[in-house]
């Protein structure tokens, strides 16, 4: 049933959302240049990579050695606009009609986030990741990142259709209010830094190549 409502529902909405996407899409080219869609490997279920598509929200900016500028010199007014309504998620509606992801499940978060996760923890990828999601309707981005997973894993063990029309109707208003977009002090969610270590430099960071 879940499956079958995560096609039917991005099926339709894609073809919906079209002239939207279209308009998006020639927006983000004007404002931020090509490529239009930016793309990430990211773990699915089971932690396996498959490769999200999201509208790109950042500009190509890096310092004199090379790495990426720190998000909040990269993200736009118009990228910001994008996160705060949410319609960079829109082309993952893709992800979700070819099975990658659902229209509700914990957040795909980074590849290199997964040998950091205690056992608790990585049981977040017992399901597919999710266009919103438990976490994101108590605190979204707000939270900090021990009670993201506490909530991740608390919808693996009670998820049910009931739930996942729940979740996408609270989802609803809080992209209508610009609810959690952020923590205090940081343009995006802040980075998963594991207790006992040091936040990851640009090395740690580096683009998860695929699966060979």
């Amino acid at each position: 049933m879940k499956r079958t409502i995560d096609v039917v529902g991005s099926a339709t909405a894609l073809v919906v959302l079209a002239p939207v996407l279209l308009a998006i899409g020639l927006v983000v080219a004007w404002r931020l240049g090509r490529p239009v869609l930016f793309r990430q490997w990211r773990p699915g279920m089971h932690g396996q990579p498959f490769r999200l598509i999201k509208f790109r929200t950042m500009r190509e900016a890096f310092d004199d050695h090379g790495r990426p500028l720190p998000d909040h010199l990269r993200l736009t007014r118009f990228g910001a606009f994008l996160r705060a309504t949410s319609l960079d998620e829109l082309p993952e509606l893709w992800n979700v009609l070819k099975g990658e992801m659902s229209l509700v499940g914990p957040r795909p978060l980074m590849m290199h986030y997964l040998p950091h996760y205690d056992a608790e923890q990585r049981r977040r990828h017992e399901v597919k990741p999710g266009l919103t999601g438990w976490a994101q309707v108590n605190g979204r981005n707000a939270l900090d990142w021990k009670d993201k997973f506490r909530h991740d894993v608390w919808y693996v063990d009670h998820h049910n259709i009931w739930l996942d029309f729940k979740i996408m109707l609270i989802t609803l208003g809080q992209v209508i209010r610009a609810h959690g977009i952020q923590q205090d002090g940081h343009a995006t969610m802040p980075p998963f830094v594991p207790p006992g270590t040091d936040p990851p430099d640009c090395a740690a960071r580096r683009p998860f190549k695929g699966p060979l």
